[in-house]
């Protein structure tokens, strides 16, 4: 298995596995789903996939050019 692979899958897990940090839900695969050109930044450079995650943001290193760590999307849940 090739190193990007792994540590992709790695950090999947991590999400996967991490229900709540800090007292918040993680953002979910859907709230990830954003366009490289649409990521809002959650970081600084050179923040690590744990420190994103613990800052309840999403993390995605699979294009080189964009933002890895960004906000992710509001939850669409109504809070009344």
């Amino acid at each position: 298995m090739n190193y990007k692979v792994f540590c992709l899958l790695a950090i999947a897990l991590i999400v996967g596995s991490s229900s709540f940090v800090h007292g918040q839900k993680a953002p979910n695969e859907l709230q990830c789903s954003i366009a490289p050109f649409s990521r809002v930044n959650c970081g600084e450079p050179g923040i690590t996939a744990d420190q994103c995650i613990e800052k309840n943001c999403c993390f995605n290193s699979m294009e080189p050019d964009a933002i890895w760590c960004f906000y992710p999307r509001p939850n669409e849940e109504c809070n009344l």
